[in-house]
């Protein structure tokens, strides 16, 4: 009866996540248009699924490795390319993330420790926005929960081969989003260094098999994209020298944390490395992941996930080595205290939804702290621990709410009747102590829950995508799309040259790659920077007829040289040798002849 009891249980919890997810999914349409242009491309052309290019003549990729552009594209190519084909799989990710968080926890703490480490998760408004949306988050976390799952695994026995599976699961993470999908890495070796049930030498032996398979995983692409001609393959966007380790180093890399990023810009709103501070309305520091943007999209449960890492090591103090309470600390509150602090000081540009990558921590920590405190519950530890967790989760999310005054009021004070009255049945009737404990629950859930139930309830497009409410302006994050220009449309759609157009920068690209179904080159890249193509590159594709137009776009109060900036020379020529028109406010030059 009780195994019964818990299929049914985990299978509630599967479904209502499943249809959390999936409900009205498509009202979100193309999502982030870049990546959804590189699915497109990849829907309709092998080389451009495997390299993640962002146009099925494969010029260039998108500025990320292309796993989430495999299942995107794959799912293209299976049922036809459409926002339903690309979205799904990113829900069907979200299922998968909980299954494996529940799975994890579950091996720890028990079974309602596991369920309210699954609901935690799929209750935080950050995933209920990227499982919903076509950035690389989504497979990112599925396989960063994967490979925590992994080592859960390889804590009860000789775990080699599960660790070698979790070195797999990194791997993929990071040919996901590069050195992100590698944050749970440190916390994942500490804890099987320090609690596996084998010998001291037989743990290190397991971890360097872990790091070979990690390696191996991760490395083909690398190699691959070596060995591979450049001249016979998109140039790899985000890098200065068409190289791999050039975007994991850099772009993608250590500037990100370091901020040496290149200036750029989104849209009307501009950004230059090394100084985002205030983007969201987040600051650097310890502070950036409980204000702003970042505090609805992962602080609900962070500050008690925080304390239940600290009252779970100490609860365990006295406990073997191997004990597995303590390793489950270990692994997901090392995992949120690395990624944290590295999301929390980095310089480069932080989007909010980066947090995305310790939401799986901070939901199994706080499951964890909570169901210990409830065991000990006999001791002054549990009793105030239990307490300090439940009423501090729950006036933490009253605060969080209290930032958003006119939004539904009701759920602040919903959460203020059910933290009292469980607070109130816990000290004065431990007897029902067990409902207490419900009511105490739903009052710490009940401000994520209305956050994400708001978030899917909105449709959310464009380059940063924010949680909660609808919001106007340019505080929803619509950087990244282009207005609809029919004549442009249809007279693209009409070129019967391989690329239609060129276009600086890719986000202008994917726009009308989207909206035409023709391949358009993106000069420069994402930022519009990338050193492709050259001068007499271009000039060679324009002799052979390979491109049908240039377009340069007017930005509002300026002329449209204000995009002219790293390939500056590029327009000049063709503004030196081509006929021009204004079509809407694109400048629209003809380069079928002189």
């Amino acid at each position: 009866m009780t195994y019964l009891r818990a299929k049914a249980d985990l299978a509630v919890l599967l479904i209502g996540t499943a249809v959390l997810y999936l409900w009205n999914i498509t009202v979100n349409g193309m999502g982030n248009q870049f990546y959804a242009a590189a699915a497109q491309a990849g829907s309709v052309d092998w080389e451009a699924l495997l390299f993640g290019s962002l146009d099925p003549r494969n010029f260039i990729t998108v500025d990320k490795p292309p796993v989430s552009q495999w299942v995107m594209g794959l799912s293209g190519q299976l049922f036809g390319f459409s926002s339903a084909s690309m979205l799904v799989p990113e829900a069907l990710m979200a299922v998968g993330s909980v299954w494996l968080l529940y799975g994890a926890v579950r091996r720890i703490g028990g079974r309602w420790a596991g369920l309210l480490a699954g609901a935690g998760l799929a209750l935080t408004p950050v995933a209920a926005l990227m499982f919903r949306f076509n950035n690389p988050d989504a497979v990112m976390v599925l396989l960063m929960t994967a490979a925590a799952y992994c080592t859960v695994r390889a804590l009860e026995r000789n775990g080699a081969r599960w660790m070698a599976l979790a070195g797999v699961a990194l791997g993929f993470a990071f040919l996901a989003k590069m050195l992100e999908g590698l944050m749970s890495m440190p916390a994942l070796g500490l804890v099987y260094l320090i609690a596996a049930p084998v010998a001291w030498r037989s743990r290190l032996l397991h971890l360097l098999g872990a790091l070979g398979a990690f390696l191996v995983s991760s490395g083909w692409y690398v190699l691959l994209t070596l060995a591979w001609p450049a001249s016979s393959r998109p140039y790899l966007a985000g890098s200065t020298d068409n190289n791999f380790m050039n975007l994991v180093l850099g772009y993608n890399g250590l500037a990100r944390v370091l901020g040496r990023h290149r200036a750029t810009s989104f849209g009307s709103i501009g950004i230059q490395g090394g100084g985002v501070g205030s983007w969201g309305g987040q600051s650097q520091g310890l502070a950036r992941l409980f204000n702003g943007e970042f505090g609805f999209e992962i602080g609900w449960l962070l500050p008690g996930a925080l304390l239940a890492t600290v009252l779970v090591v100490v609860e365990r103090g006295r406990a073997p080595r191997t004990d597995r309470v303590r390793a489950g600390a270990v692994l997901f509150g090392g995992w949120l205290l690395v990624d944290g602090l590295v999301l929390s000081f980095m310089h480069g540009t932080a989007h909010a939804y980066y947090c995305l990558s310790v939401a799986p921590a901070v939901a199994a920590m706080f499951a964890l702290g909570v169901r210990r405190m409830w065991e000990c519950r006999g001791t002054w530890l549990g009793r105030l621990g239990l307490t300090a967790l439940l009423a501090g989760t729950a006036g933490w999310g009253w605060w969080l709410l209290h930032r958003n005054p006119h939004w539904l009021p009701v759920i602040r004070w919903g959460i203020v009747v059910l933290a009292v009255a469980g607070l109130a049945c816990w000290i004065r009737k431990p007897v029902i102590a067990q409902g207490a404990l419900v009511l105490a629950l739903c009052a710490a859930l009940l401000g994520p829950a209305a956050y994400a139930v708001a978030t899917v309830a909105n449709a959310h497009q464009g380059g940063g995508p924010l949680v909660g409410p609808h919001r106007s302006g340019r505080e929803t994050g619509m950087w990244g799309r282009d207005a609809d220009t029919p004549a442009l449309q249809a007279l693209l759609s009409a070129s019967t040259a391989p690329w239609s157009a060129a276009i600086e920068r890719s986000s202008s690209a994917a726009g009308l790659e989207l909206s035409t179904h023709t391949a358009v080159m993106a000069i420069g890249g994402f930022s519009g920077t990338d050193p492709a193509p050259t001068l007499k590159q271009f000039q060679d594709d324009v002799a052979r007829h390979q491109i049908g137009y240039y377009l340069v776009e007017k930005a509002p109060g300026h002329g449209p040289s204000l995009n002219m900036r790293a390939h500056g020379d590029i327009a000049q020529w063709v503004a030196a040798h081509f006929p021009a028109q204004l079509i809407g406010s694109t400048t629209v030059f003809d380069l079928s002849g002189r």
